[in-house]
């Protein structure tokens, strides 16, 4: 087993109707706070809700409105600069995972006056702003973890930030909040919580604890993510995915991922892929590649995915797993091309050195770490 650390401070609030808390939760924590919301929060009514409950709360609020997908760090500076000027002593991020990142890049610059990028690289930093978040996709499980993910605009680079300063005070997760989500962001997120909680389970830093998370995860998103795509109104559905979001967040932030973010980061940095697309254009690659290295952990992503494998070896029940991931994927549409995301064969010595060069560390968590002309190669056969 080894030695393990295990630690998540993040108090969660999980069930339907739980946004209502927000104005109460925020008055533990400051008297006024910035909001990073996605472009979604105002045509669905969450920011006006959200808006309300704060001034129930007595809770002054200040809308920082230059959300994007794959954010970059000069508005996450643009953010923290207007957090200061307002004199703010929270950030409340509302939707998917771009948003949730950009409230904890906003929390933790407002704090720190140097660049991010010199955090990302081990500077100390002195603190952050209390973060609150409210997820409304179910897939990046960023509000259980330490991590933020941004885009160097100057070298293209996508790093996570990762540090303790930034992990929630709260994540209150609706299930309701679900209901009204297009099946491309059902599916998309929905994949990305599959992902993380493969690759962590997989990973050289994986643990007993992780591993828990990671294989309850798999089971949940596996059965219940198919119910949600097609029917995006089941709540019971929604309860369970949302679950499994938050502990495959929890998984990665004690184990990390492994070679499919690796290679995805490089896309995002220099082509704007969106993440869980990109991912999982390269998964079956990677599982490929991959599960030779790790019989029996593969085996057993086959086995929490519903596959009955006790009459199998060990061999062959880990190659069941690419068969129930693939079966997954294309029941929720989510099997696109690198080349109908923008990839081109152009780009593949830009990304391999990039990968090569940022994501060491995750590269080698994987169970078998590639080589340049293998990382190419596994772009190459995803195109």
């Amino acid at each position: 087993m080894g030695n393990f650390e295990f630690s998540n401070p993040v108090k969660f609030h999980f069930g339907a109707g739980k946004l209502e808390l927000v104005g109460k939760v925020a008055g533990e924590y400051g008297k006024k706070a910035l909001i990073i919301a996605s472009d979604s929060a105002k045509p669905t009514g969450l920011l006006k809700r959200v808006e309300q409950y704060l001034d129930e709360a007595k809770i002054e609020h200040v809308f920082f409105n230059q959300f994007m997908q794959n954010p970059l760090s000069t508005l996450v500076m643009d953010g923290a600069k207007l957090a200061s000027e307002e004199k703010c002593d929270m950030v409340i991020g509302l939707g998917g995972g771009s948003a949730m990142d950009m409230a904890k890049g906003i929390a933790f610059c407002a704090v720190n006056p140097d660049s991010i990028w010199d955090y990302v690289y081990g500077k100390q930093a002195a603190g952050a702003l209390p973060i609150l978040l409210v997820p409304t996709t179910a897939g990046t499980g960023s509000e259980g973890n330490r991590t933020a993910v941004f885009n160097n605009p100057d070298t293209n680079d996508k790093k996570g930030l990762v540090n303790s300063l930034i992990y929630p005070k709260v994540s209150i997760i609706d299930p309701e909040l679900m209901t009204t989500l297009p099946k491309r962001v059902v599916a998309g997120p929905g994949a990305d919580v599959l992902f993380h909680a493969i690759e962590s389970y997989i990973s050289k830093n994986s643990h007993p604890i992780s591993e828990m998370l990671s294989l309850q995860a798999i089971e949940l998103i596996a059965r219940y993510l198919p119910i949600v795509y097609e029917d995006v109104k089941n709540i019971e559905a929604w309860e369970k995915v949302t679950l499994a979001s938050t502990l495959a967040g929890m998984a990665i932030d004690c184990a990390g991922t492994t070679l499919p973010h690796a290679l995805q980061h490089p896309m995002g940095g220099l082509l704007n892929v969106i993440h869980s697309e990109g991912l999982a254009a390269l998964y079956m690659s990677f599982m490929e590649y991959t599960y030779p290295a790790a019989p029996e952990k593969f085996a057993n992503i086959a086995k929490a995915m519903g596959v009955s494998i006790g009459h199998l070896s060990t061999m062959e029940a880990a190659a069941c797993s690419l068969d129930a991931v693939k079966k997954l994927l294309t029941t929720v549409n989510m099997m696109p091309t690198l080349s109908e995301l923008g990839v081109k064969e152009e780009h593949l010595d830009w990304l391999t050195n990039n990968a090569l060069t940022t994501m060491k560390v995750v590269l080698s968590n994987n169970p078998k770490v590639p080589t340049g002309e293998e990382i190419k190669e596994i772009y190459r056969k995803c195109l």
